[in-house]
């Protein structure tokens, strides 16, 4: 998507939210808001998923070794349990889960969605988008971080030169500046050898 396009819509969805009275009011999403949780509440969010509240993933990337590879992997790994390992009814089997059982089952399956360029809905294709949109909330501002450390570095040998030249400025009059003993009515200054 374009900014535009993401733009109209996050536009499409009504956010709750405050007016300036403190009255509650809905309003058009942008970029910067919460997804809007699918569910009512927790105890709605258990019960349609085999009594598993689904975890808030916006910043699970940075949170597992491996970041992307690992949810990369998680997605893309559904697999008939070995001999030996008992899955109960509702769970599914995948190795790159700690333990190898979760109550997630498989979620991407191939053409599950329709692109509107003509890409190829894999399920390959699938969980490398959920990575990049996972990645991109777990590090909202990483684009705007970056613009601004290019600014300092722009900005950073002007100011550089500006301190060494006040630098310069203030210290040439103290190191030029002659110190010296004034002695007052007859006294001498102290270490003076006669």
């Amino acid at each position: 998507m374009t900014e535009a396009e993401a733009k109209a819509e996050a536009a499409d969805s009504l956010i709750d939210d405050i007016d300036d009275k403190g009255q509650p009011i809905k309003r058009p999403g942008i970029l910067k808001d919460k997804l809007p949780s699918p569910y009512p509440n927790k105890v709605a969010a258990a019960k349609a998923n085999n009594g598993a509240v689904p975890p808030d993933l916006t910043t699970i990337v940075l949170g597992r070794h491996g970041n992307e590879n690992y949810i990369y992997s998680l997605l893309t790994s559904y697999f008939d349990a070995p001999a030996g390992i008992k899955v109960d009814d509702g769970k599914a089997y995948n190795p790159y889960f700690p333990g190898g059982v979760l109550a997630m089952p498989q979620q991407l399956f191939d053409e599950g969605i329709e692109y509107k360029d003509g890409t190829p809905a894999t399920v390959s294709q699938q969980s490398k988008d959920v990575c990049s949109f996972l990645r991109w909330t777990s590090e909202q501002y990483h684009d705007d971080r970056k613009r601004w450390a290019l600014k300092g570095l722009v900005i950073l040998p002007l100011a550089t030169f500006i301190v060494l030249y006040m630098k310069k400025h203030v210290w040439t009059f103290i190191k030029s500046s002659k110190r010296a003993w004034v002695t007052t009515k007859g006294r001498e200054p102290p270490h003076s050898s006669k």
